[in-house]
C-alpha cells in the first residue's frame, strides 16, 4: 500500500483534539507523581522504620513490573476483588497507575538527591535549633529538588509516553483516535507515524522547557 501523505496530513485534524487528555493525563500523573515521591524519598532518607520497608516493597514490585500489566491489574483486576472500583474510569486507572510507577523511579532520584546535599549544612541548622522537618522544608528539599531536576523532566516525558498505554483500558487519547482511524482506512503506517509526530513535538517542547529551566536555575546558583 502507497503512503497516503493527503490522508496522513488530514488525521492530525482528527488525532489532534484528543491532545488535551494526554496532555491532560501527563500534567495531573507528574502532580500526584512529585508529590508521592517527594513523601517517599524524605521517608527513605530518614530511614523510617516500618514505613521504610513497606516503601522498599512498593518500590522494588513497580520497578521491576510492566506499566501495562499494572494498569491492567488495577482497571480489570482490583475491581473483581474490591467492588468499589468498578466505577473507576479509564482516565483514573491511567493516572493512579503512572502515578506508582514512575514514583518508584522518581523517588529514588529524589533520595539520592536529598544524600547529595552536604551534610553540614543539617548540622548547622540544629545548631540553630531548627527541627528536622523545618530543615527538610527549607534547606534540604529545594537543593535537592535542583540537583534533581534533569532526572525529574526524564521521568515526565516518561509519563507523556507511558499516557499511550491508556488506550488499552478504553481511554480516548490520541493514540486510540489514530487506531481507530487505522482501522477503518487499514492505513496503519500513516496512522501511527502521525502519533509518533505528536508526541515526538511535545517532548522536543518539554525538553527545550527543562533546558531553559536548568539555566535560569544555574545563575541564581
Amino acid at each position: 500500500m502507497n503512503f497516503d501523505f493527503q490522508w496522513f496530513i488530514n488525521l492530525f485534524s482528527i488525532v489532534l483534539p484528543a491532545l488535551k487528555i494526554t496532555i491532560g493525563i501527563s500534567l495531573v500523573s507528574l502532580a500526584f507523581t512529585l508529590l508521592l515521591s517527594i513523601i517517599i524519598s524524605i521517608v527513605r532518607y530518614y530511614k523510617v522504620w516500618g514505613v521504610y520497608q513497606f516503601f522498599g516493597v512498593y518500590i522494588t514490585f513497580f520497578r521491576a513490573t510492566p506499566l501495562v500489566a499494572q494498569l491492567f491489574i488495577l482497571y480489570f483486576g482490583l475491581p473483581c476483588v474490591v467492588p468499589a472500583l468498578k466505577s473507576m474510569t479509564a482516565f483514573q486507572a491511567t493516572v493512579i497507575a503512572l502515578t506508582l510507577n514512575t514514583a518508584s523511579f522518581m523517588a529514588e532520584d529524589l533520595r539520592a538527591a536529598l544524600e547529595s546535599v552536604d551534610i553540614g549544612q543539617l548540622e548547622a541548622c540544629y545548631s540553630m535549633g531548627m527541627a528536622k522537618y523545618q530543615t527538610m522544608i527549607r534547606v534540604v528539599l529545594p537543593q535537592a529538588l535542583v540537583v534533581a531536576l534533569p532526572s525529574l523532566g526524564n521521568r515526565f516525558i516518561g509519563i507523556i509516553k507511558g499516557s499511550a498505554l491508556g488506550f488499552t483500558v478504553g481511554l480516548a487519547d490520541i493514540m486510540a483516535k489514530a487506531k481507530i482511524e487505522a482501522a477503518l482506512s487499514l492505513r496503519f503506517f500513516e496512522a501511527y507515524l502521525c502519533v509518533t509526530v505528536i508526541y515526538l513535538v511535545i517532548v522536543v517542547f518539554v525538553e527545550n522547557i527543562q533546558k531553559l529551566l536548568e539555566k535560569r536555575i544555574q545563575k541564581f546558583c
